[in-house]
C-alpha cells in the first residue's frame, strides 16, 4: 500500500504572496518543509501539488531540482488537484500537508499515519479536535475516500480545502490523534507576515539544525514567549472562513493607510470582518466578488457614480474607442471642448468650464478661482466639500464645526494652523446664521450643497442668492453628488436659483473619472490670474465617457427614472416600518435615499441588515443610491428579503439581544446626515 504525502503550495497566496519561496536561514520555506517531511518513516513518496498559474513556475522548478515530483493542476479546485496528483503517482493512502507549515514534525506525521492504519478508518487527523499547535496539521485518508469526495463534492469550500466533504459526510469513518495537553492556541503556521517572523525566530535559534522536534519548539516558546507574541492575535484556520476579498483586505491594510483610498468603501463601514471588499466584475446593478459570488447592489452603487448602472454598453464602447485611438498625447483632446460646450448648453447662466477628475479636485479648483475672483479669503460653507486643507480648516480650534456636515469629529491633523478662521460653517435653512457670518466677517465665497437631506424652506436659496449678490460674494453650488439625479444638470435648476459657479462629478461619467467646474465668465476668468493645472486633467477617457453618458441620459431621461425608483423605495420602506411596528427616519433626495432606525442600537441594526442581506445575495444597509438598472423586479426581490429582517429588529425592540445575532463587530458610524 503506497503512502504519498501531497503538499499543496502556490505563490499566489492572497494574504501573503510568495510566502513558500521566502528564505529562512538561506533556504526557501518550502525547502525546509520538504526536508523535514522527508524524515517521516511511513511516507513512501512526496509530491508537490501546485497550480498551472505561471506565478508558480519558479516554485515548481525549485522543487523539481530538489528531486520531488511536481503535479500542476487547477488554481481554485484544490480537491481536483489532489485527486489527479494522487492518481498520477498511484497513491493508496494520501497524507495532506499544506506548504505553509515549515515546523511540521515528521514523527507526528508518522503517528497520524500509524493511527490511520491501525484503526482502519477512512480518515485520520490531529485536528478533530486540535490539541497540537496550528502548523502541525496532518490529515491522512484513503484514495477511495478522496475519489468519492472528488466525485460528489459540489460546494466551493469543499473543492478549495480538499477534506471538508470527507470530514462532514457521515459515510466516512474517522479517528483523531490528540496530545495529553491542549496547545491548539499556539500558532506556528505561516499565513501572515507576523507568522513568518515567528517561524524565522525558531529556525534562527536552532540553526544550523533543522531536525528539531515540535516539543523542542514548545519548550522554546516557554523559554522565550516574546518571540511568539507577534501572531497571537490571529485566529486558527481563519483562512478557511475568509473569502478572497476579506483576505485581500487584511493584506491591503498592511500597505495602504486605512486599507483603501476612500473612507466610504472601507469594509468596516459595512460589515467588519465579513464584507467581501473587492469586486471581480460589475454589470447593471450586479457585482461579483473575488470568489465569483454574485450580489445585487442595493447599496451605494459605486458611491453614486453609476446612475446608468455598472458597465453601460454605450459608455463603455465610447471608452474602448478612446483607448484604441489613444488616451494621452502632446496635443489636447477635442472632447474636453465638446464637453465644456455641452455643460454650458445645459446651464445657460454659465459661460466657461474647467475639468478635473475627482470631486475633491473640483472643489479645490472652484475655491481657488472664487477666492481669486472675489479678492477675499474667507469662505462660508454648508455641506460636504471634500478632504482638502481649505475645507478641513473649518475644524481648526473646534473639531465639531463640521459635525453637521457629514463628517463628525474630524481632527484637522496636517492642516496649517494659520488657516484657522478662513472657513466658517453655517447650517442649511438657517439664513440668519449665514447673515451673521457675512455681517461679521469678510466673506468672499459662499459654498454650499443645494440640498442633501431636506429641501429649502422659506425661500432659503433665493435669500442666499440675494445676500451673495448684494455683498459681491461668489456663490458656489457643490453639485458633485446631486447633479444629474433630479434634473438634467444641476439640482439648482429644480429650484430656479442660479449660482456663480457649480461643480459636477460622480454621475457625470457613469463610473469613469471626470468632474467639472462651471461658472460665469467674469468669475471663471480669474483662473488665469492664478495657477491651476494638472497633467491627468487632460486625459481623454473622462470627457469621452461624460459625453456619451450625457447622450444616454438625455435619451432615457435617467433623472426621472432614478427619482421614481428612489421615491418607490422610500415609500416601501415606510410601509415596511408600519407593517413591523418600527419607527424609522428617512432622509436624502429620492435617488440618494436612506433611513435610520433611531435609538442606541441604530448601528447594530444597520449591521444586522447588511449581514443578513449579504447572506441573501444583496449589498444593502440603510441607503440605496438608485440607478436605471433597479427595475421593479429587482426592487420587489429586495423588499422580500428585507421584510423578515425588519421582523427580527422588531423582536429586538421587544427585548431580543441584537448583539447575539451579529457574527462580528458593529459597523463604523461613518457619514452622518445633515441636520
Amino acid at each position: 500500500m503506497k503512502t504519498v504525502a501531497i503538499v499543496q503550495a502556490r505563490m499566489g497566496s492572497t494574504r501573503f504572496p510568495n510566502k513558500v519561496m521566502r528564505p529562512i536561514c538561506g533556504t526557501p520555506m518550502i525547502g525546509l518543509l520538504l526536508e523535514r517531511l522527508a524524515k517521516a518513516k511511513l511516507v513512501d513518496q512526496i509530491v508537490l501539488a501546485t497550480s498551472q498559474d505561471p506565478r508558480n513556475d519558479a516554485l515548481a522548478r525549485y522543487v523539481r531540482e530538489l528531486g520531488y515530483v511536481v503535479y500542476r493542476g487547477s488554481e481554485d479546485d484544490v480537491l481536483d488537484r489532489y485527486y489527479q496528483a494522487a492518481k498520477e503517482v498511484g497513491a493508496d493512502t494520501v497524507v495532506r500537508i499544506t506548504g505553509d507549515c515549515p515546523l511540521l514534525d515528521p514523527a507526528l506525521v508518522d503517528a497520524v499515519i500509524e493511527k490511520f492504519r491501525e484503526s482502519g478508518a477512512d480518515y485520520a487527523a490531529n485536528t478533530s479536535p486540535p490539541t497540537y499547535p496550528d502548523g502541525l496539521d496532518t490529515e491522512v485518508f484513503s484514495h477511495e475516500a478522496l475519489e468519492t469526495a472528488w466525485q460528489q463534492a459540489k460546494e466551493g469550500g469543499q473543492r478549495e480545502h480538499v477534506t471538508p466533504f470527507i470530514r462532514e459526510a457521515e459515510q466516512f469513518s474517522q479517528t483523531n490523534v490528540t496530545f495529553s495537553d491542549d496547545h491548539s492556541d499556539k500558532r506556528w503556521t505561516v499565513d501572515e507576515p507576523e507568522d513568518f517572523q515567528v517561524v524565522i525566530s525558531v529556525f534562527e535559534y536552532f540553526h544550523p539544525r533543522r531536525d528539531f522536534s515540535w516539543l523542542e519548539v514548545l519548550a522554546l516558546s516557554e523559554q522565550h514567549p516574546e518571540w511568539f507574541m507577534a501572531n497571537e492575535h490571529l485566529i486558527r484556520n481563519e483562512g478557511a472562513q475568509l473569502g478572497a476579498g476579506q483576505k485581500l483586505w487584511k493584506r491591503a491594510k498592511r500597505v495602504i493607510p486605512g486599507g483603501n483610498m476612500l473612507l466610504s468603501k472601507r469594509a468596516e463601514m459595512f460589515l467588519p470582518d465579513q464584507w467581501p471588499a473587492y469586486f471581480s466584475k460589475a454589470k447593471g446593478c450586479k457585482v461579483w466578488d473575488l470568489d465569483g459570488k454574485e450580489y445585487i447592489d442595493m447599496s451605494i452603487m459605486g458611491i453614486g457614480t453609476n446612475t446608468l448602472g455598472y458597465g453601460h454598453p454605450e459608455v463603455d464602447e465610447a471608452v474602448h474607442q478612446t483607448v484604441t485611438a489613444g488616451n494621452m498625447s502632446t496635443f489636447n483632446c477635442p472632447e474636453e471642448v465638446y464637453l465644456a460646450e455641452r455643460l454650458v448648453e445645459l446651464h445657460p447662466w454659465a459661460d466657461m468650464v474647467r475639468l478635473a477628475r475627482s470631486g475633491g479636485e473640483a472643489n479645490a479648483v472652484a475655491i481657488r478661482i472664487a477666492r481669486a475672483a472675489s479678492g477675499r479669503d474667507k469662505v462660508a460653507i454648508c455641506g460636504y466639500h471634500g478632504w482638502h486643507d481649505w475645507y478641513l480648516a473649518a475644524n481648526l480650534g473646534d473639531e465639531q464645526n463640521l459635525a453637521g456636515h457629514l463628517l463628525p469629529g474630524l481632527e484637522p491633523k496636517g492642516v496649517p494652523q494659520n488657516l484657522r478662521g478662513s472657513v466658517l460653517p453655517f447650517r442649511y435653512n438657517n439664513f440668519p446664521e449665514l447673515e451673521e457670518l457675512v455681517r461679521n466677517h469678510e466673506i468672499g465665497v459662499i459654498k454650499m450643497e443645494v440640498s442633501r437631506n431636506m429641501g429649502p424652506e422659506d425661500g432659503f436659496l433665493e435669500k442666499v442668492r440675494k445676500l451673495a449678490t448684494d455683498n459681491d460674494i461668489v456663490l458656489i453650488f457643490d453639485e458633485c453628488t446631486s447633479g444629474f439625479r433630479q434634473t438634467f444638470g444641476g439640482l439648482h435648476k429644480l429650484y430656479g436659483v442660479e449660482p456663480d459657479m457649480a461643480m459636477f462629478g460622480k454621475a457625470l461619467g457613469n463610473g469613469y473619472a471626470i468632474t467639472a467646474t462651471i461658472g460665469r465668465r467674469e468669475v471663471m476668468e480669474a483662473a488665469q490670474t492664478t495657477f491651476i493645472s494638472s497633467t491627468f486633467w487632460t486625459e481623454r477617457i473622462g470627457p469621452s465617457a461624460a459625453l456619451k453618458t450625457l447622450e444616454v441620459m438625455a435619451r432615457e431621461k435617467s433623472w426621472d427614472v432614478i427619482t421614481a425608483v428612489g421615491n418607490t423605495i422610500k415609500q416601501r420602506w415606510g410601509q415596511l416600518a408600519v407593517q413591523h411596528g418600527l419607527q424609522i427616519e428617512q432622509w436624502g433626495m429620492p435617488a440618494l435615499a436612506g433611513f435610520t432606525l433611531p435609538g442606541v442600537n441604530s448601528l447594530a441594526y444597520k449591521t444586522l441588515i447588511t449581514q443578513e442581506m449579504l447572506a441573501k445575495g444583496y449589498l444593502a444597509s440603510n441607503s440605496v443610491y438608485a440607478c436605471t438598472a433597479h427595475t421593479p423586479d429587482i426592487i420587489d426581490g429586495y423588499f422580500e428579503a428585507l421584510s423578515p429582517i425588519f421582523g427580527v429588529i422588531r423582536e429586538c425592540e421587544d427585548g431580543r439581544d441584537i448583539h447575539a445575532l451579529l457574527k462580528g463587530p458593529i459597523c463604523h458610524a461613518g457619514f452622518t446626515r445633515l441636520n
